[in-house]
């Protein structure tokens, strides 16, 4: 059986992701104001998919890649933990 490990350490968090080639990206999941977005790490190739598609509304349920601090601020404000 696999052992699920609990990451909250920034700096864990950050390695863990760099050994699969991640990147902090944060997701716009609604257009009403005052909802929450959601925290996401994207891998690998998904990092330079081209996101200036014409066909693709701007922001419908794609992401947007940020700093690791950006992340770490919504992560720590919503106390939330990497599983």
């Amino acid at each position: 059986m696999v052992d699920t490990i609990t990451l909250t350490d920034h700096d864990e968090i950050r390695s863990w992701a760099a050994a699969r080639a991640g990147f902090p990206a944060i997701v716009d999941v609604s257009p009403e104001p005052g909802t929450q977005a959601m925290l996401r790490l994207v891998f690998d190739q998904q990092a330079y998919e081209d996101e200036d598609r014409p066909e693709r509304p701007p922001n419908a349920g794609g992401y947007e890649l940020v700093e690791w601090d950006e992340w770490f601020k919504i992560f720590d404000d919503r106390q939330l933990a990497l599983v």
